[in-house]
């Protein structure tokens, strides 16, 4: 399988066809509302419009990390576009670990999937970046910001 063949909807319900981004970068981020990094929200929104020729920004909302993403649909775009001015693709709120985690996360954490590293998603607003071809380059932690250069490198 690889990464344009997973279904994922958007967080208003309606299908994401991820290859419709093929050509472009994309950082898949999970993300919450009520965590100490939802400030990254802003340069997350920075990051998508710097580079919105050459890259597509995806939140994916997620409450395995201290329950902080509690809210529903209509309440995390609210809060994401009332706080931050949020205005790339978010998907429906989603396990990114353990027995329920979606086919996406099993996809960007999997050697044997993604062909590159395996990982764990330590907390939220940790980030995956795709290349153009729709192969992992690489993650990051949740403290690196969306604008650093680990991740700007890439997209230039």
């Amino acid at each position: 399988m690889n990464l344009y063949d997973i279904k994922i909807d958007s967080l208003q319900g309606k299908p994401i066809k991820l290859l419709d981004f093929k050509n472009k970068y994309i950082l898949f981020v999970n993300v919450a509302s009520k965590c100490g990094f939802t400030p990254q929200y802003k340069d997350l929104e920075t990051l998508s419009k710097t580079y919105k020729d050459n890259l597509i920004v995806i939140g994916v909302p997620c409450n395995q990390f201290g329950k902080q993403e509690p809210g529903k649909a209509d309440e995390i775009t609210e809060f994401c576009q009332v706080n931050y001015g949020v205005s790339f693709l978010m998907t429906e709120k989603i396990d990114v670990r353990g027995e329920n985690q979606h086919p996406l996360y099993t996809w960007l954490t999997s050697k044997k999937m993604n062909g590159k590293k395996s990982s764990s998603v330590k907390w939220n607003f940790q980030k995956y970046l795709v290349d153009k071809e729709g192969k992992l380059i690489d993650y990051y932690f949740s403290i690196t910001k969306p604008l650093s250069k680990k991740i700007t490198k890439h997209l230039k």
